[in-house]
């Protein structure tokens, strides 16, 4: 293969590259939502012991999340590289910013989740007989479904803006997603649902690209 032919050959992989990532990092993390819904009791005056009883089912959703993370910072990377010398700074930063504070928000959630999980399974008594279980679930609460929501709304803003500015992709995707960005960042109370909004929003623009013909690829 001649550099001319790599080169081309190398174009048309880089946004299948982040199609790929961008479906895996959807799969893995709403599979990691949803076994943290089943498994977890939505009130935090719940009996512990359920929690205790799946936690190899929590364990597995927060072992899931890492590479849900990584998936995202695939997703971020290849996205930025198909951009090139379209790329506007200022949007650029804050697509870079908020996508690497919202990886945060998920590793770090799922740290502190998976400390408490621990201790509950080992030293359950330590937890129960003090008000560390409640304050425990009130971080993990807050991180992951505050500030990662609100850091996902500002992704999907900054999105938005860079695939209408460049056209990329449909406008239509951009649109839904300054919707349900403004969804993300006024919600006060959470809803069941909110948290998959953004990977399923990733998985529509990465099914969009992954459907692209190699031909019609901007660059």
């Amino acid at each position: 293969m001649d550099p001319k032919e790599f080169l081309i050959h190398k174009q048309v992989r880089a946004p299948r590259a982040a199609a790929v990532a961008g479906i895996l990092f959807c799969i893995l993390l709403v599979t990691s939502q949803l076994l943290i819904w089943t498994s977890i009791p939505i009130g935090p005056g719940r009996p512990v012991v359920d929690m205790i009883g799946h936690s190899k089912a929590i364990s597995l959703a927060l072992n899931l999340r890492p590479f849900a993370g990584i998936a995202f910072l695939w997703f971020i990377a290849v996205i930025r590289n198909r951009l090139g010398a379209l790329e506007d700074k200022f949007f650029a930063t804050v697509f870079l910013g908020s996508g690497l504070l919202y990886i945060a928000m998920i590793f770090t959630s799922a740290a502190l989740a998976g400390g408490l999980i621990r201790v509950l399974t080992n030293a359950p008594e330590i937890l129960v007989n003090t008000a560390s279980y409640a304050l425990g679930r009130a971080q993990i609460y807050q991180t992951m479904n505050v500030y990662g929501i609100k850091m996902a709304g500002v992704f999907m803003f900054s999105t938005s803006t860079i695939l209408l500015r460049t056209a990329i992709a449909p406008r239509w995707i951009a649109f839904l997603g300054y919707a349900l960005g403004v969804m993300l960042l006024l919600t006060v109370e959470l809803l069941v649902w909110i948290p998959v909004v953004f990977p399923v929003w990733i998985f529509l623009i990465s099914v969009v690209i992954l459907l692209e013909k190699p031909s019609s690829l901007k660059f």
